[in-house]
């Protein structure tokens, strides 16, 4: 029982986030609205005992969303993610596709027949999704995360060509900044 209820609650947050992505006016509002919603699959997913599969969807949006806060900094500078911005263009084209695209999704769902299974599950549906998902490739996943990550430190280090120690020096609380570069926001 309490599966169910936490289940229909992580349904309910992944579906009220993932539409907070469109509603919300900044990147950063909706970078975090999508990993809240990805987050709750990934738990709900979790719930229905797949354990690989929710593990690594918690994960890559974590991932993810560190990703996309280093390409904030690297092109938009260090705090343009809460400027107010539209995540949506043409509205009333994004409006029509969505609704025809929900429109054939649902009358396929409820019109074509689903097939019926054939042969038995595995022991351990988990390990056997996990090995058809990587089982080759695990070795190069396993080359590519440091990689990943040693180019997500080089790019904020290479973004971040002034810092708090150039504006202020030793002495942080001096006022005020003697910016190398001047400019910024509110400036």
């Amino acid at each position: 029982m309490i599966v169910d209820i936490v289940y229909w609650i992580t349904a309910i947050v992944a579906v009220l986030a993932g539409a907070a992505v469109f509603w919300v006016d900044s990147m950063a509002r909706a970078t975090y609205s999508l990993a809240v919603s990805f987050i709750a699959v990934g738990v709900a997913v979790l719930l229905l005992q797949q354990n690989y599969i929710g593990v690594v969807t918690i994960l890559m949006m974590v991932m993810e969303m560190a990703v996309m806060a280093v390409y904030m900094v690297m092109f938009m500078g260090m705090n343009p993610a809460l400027m107010p911005m539209s995540m949506v263009h043409d509205k009333r084209w994004a409006l029509a596709a969505a609704t025809g695209t929900f429109v054939v999704l649902a009358t396929g769902i409820l019109l074509v027949d689903w097939p019926a299974r054939r042969g038995a599950p595995p022991a351990d549906v988990t390990r056997a999704l996990g090995e058809e998902l990587m089982g080759p490739k695990m070795l190069a996943m396993a080359v590519i995360s440091p990689v990943m990550v040693a180019t997500m430190v080089a790019g904020i280090v290479l973004a971040s060509h002034r810092t708090r120690y150039d504006r202020f020096g030793d002495d942080l609380h001096r006022r005020p900044a003697c910016d190398p570069q001047p400019g910024g926001v509110g400036r």
